[in-house]
């Protein structure tokens, strides 16, 4: 049973559950891997000095992201609800912070429908006209226009729903590393290979006392791991008991990373190779990715298949942040598929609508930066920080610690108690990092 099929039984008769651990992993590795590693990875990297971000982003995913992740997944197997479900169990008050979660997804979700569409716009013009250069495809209005396509694609997808998301999601994902580890090794080989290996993985140390290298390496962790957006608490929420947490939190993150590392040497080389600034920004996959296909054989060809693998993995990603969305007011206001789908997709079209004009000859920006570019670095990182380390301080003061350690697994007793106990103080540590920035500042 997939996802979604099993998201619409929430309300059911029954509450269906993964079919196996392996089901599960598939899904959330294809619910997360697409734009978050191949287009939000290598741009912030870019920004934020190569290989320093790296091995920041490193530590992130390790010591707060991998835990976070099995909290998450712990909690919503315990509650067996959505996110407002799943607090408001643990203590009604917390109820409130379920919303707040779900409202980020609506926020991250209207501009991440937007890289959807390009990622669309791309897909098509590789198998008919041609790519596009994307300072071109930014002189008219397609960035809203697929925008609005895509969120009819995916309001149809959530509101209907398709048998096949479950054969979708295991096979493509082995397809997209397929290609992407091909164009990586092609990278490799060109003359800005090195230049870029040196950018990726040489650091200068003196950029690990920037404290806003800290939060967007932690906030990309975050973002990538699906931690604070209701993404796990949901996928949790239909593991079966044998499901072994860790274990499956483990591989999920070892995929989830690796994936992020290769997307940067697929890039960097190219980007090097060309003459392109590394700092490009949010454009900087769609600037980069077409040259790649100049210089691959059969680029044309494996063109095709990239972008329209690229497409598909991003759109995963929508439907299932919809599906979140779409669940929580469903599950609280009792509304029937179709009013839910209306209700959250109301919400996201103004942000969204903004995000895509940001990338129009309207150039809509705050301070001099894409209103896009703004929505993401606020929510991605800020806002996901925040609801992260909250929600994570939630579960392991409100929900017994035994009850936590049990539900992790018996085995992993030794990795379950770091696990809470690591987590519990977060708020307090991030509190004295933020007010010492203000003063170090």
């Amino acid at each position: 049973m997939n996802l979604f099929q099993s998201l619409r039984n929430v309300f059911g008769e029954h509450r269906v559950q993964w079919s196996s651990e392996r089901a599960f992993v598939y899904a959330t590795i294809a619910a997360a891997v697409g734009l978050g590693n191949i287009w939000r990875f290598p741009y912030l990297a870019g920004e934020n000095g190569g290989a320093a971000f790296v091995i920041a982003y490193l530590i992130a995913v390790i010591f707060l992201g991998t835990p976070l992740m099995m909290l998450e997944l712990s909690a919503g197997r315990l509650q067996r609800g959505s996110p407002v479900r799943t607090f408001r169990r643990i203590l009604r008050p917390a109820g409130w912070f379920g919303w707040l979660v779900v409202g980020l997804t609506i926020i991250i979700m209207s501009y991440y429908i937007v890289i959807t569409g390009w990622t669309l716009a791309y897909a098509i013009g590789s198998s008919t006209t041609g790519i596009k250069p994307f300072s071109e495809f930014l002189s008219g209005y397609d960035s809203l226009h697929y925008f609005m396509i895509v969120s009819g694609l995916t309001a149809l997808i959530v509101i209907v729903g398709v048998r096949a998301i479950e054969i979708f999601a295991k096979l493509l994902m082995p397809l997209l590393a397929i290609i992407v580890f091909v164009l990586t090794a092609y990278s490799l080989t060109l003359p800005g290979a090195g230049e870029a290996v040196l950018f990726l993985f040489n650091p200068d140390l003196a950029s690990f006392a920037q404290p806003s290298l800290w939060l967007l390496a932690f906030g990309q962790a975050f973002y990538s791991l699906a931690v604070g957006q209701g993404y796990l608490i949901t996928y949790g929420s239909f593991l079966p008991q044998k499901t072994n947490i860790p274990r499956a939190t483990f591989f999920v993150t070892i995929v989830e990373t690796s994936f992020a590392i290769v997307a940067g040497l697929m890039l960097f080389p190219l980007v090097f190779t060309v003459g392109l600034n590394p700092d490009e920004g949010t454009r900087l996959a769609f600037e980069a990715l077409p040259y790649a296909f100049d210089f691959v054989p059969y680029g044309a060809t494996l063109a095709i298949l990239f972008f329209w693998l690229f497409f598909l993995a991003a759109f995963s990603s929508c439907v299932a942040g919809m599906e979140v969305v779409k669940t929580a007011f469903k599950e609280e206001w009792r509304l029937s598929d179709w009013k839910a789908v209306f209700i959250s997709f109301l919400l996201v079209f103004p942000l969204g609508t903004l995000a895509a004009l940001s990338f129009s000859p309207l150039e809509l920006t705050v301070g001099g930066t894409p209103f896009l570019q703004v929505l993401d670095l606020f929510a991605a990182n800020q806002i996901v920080v925040a609801s992260a380390i909250v929600g994570g301080a939630l579960i392991t003061w409100l929900l017994p610690r035994a009850t936590l350690v049990d539900n992790l697994g018996t085995p992993w007793r030794k990795t379950a108690w770091w696990v809470i106990t690591s987590v519990r103080y977060l708020p307090l540590i991030a509190l004295a990092l933020v007010l010492l920035s203000w003063f170090w500042g």
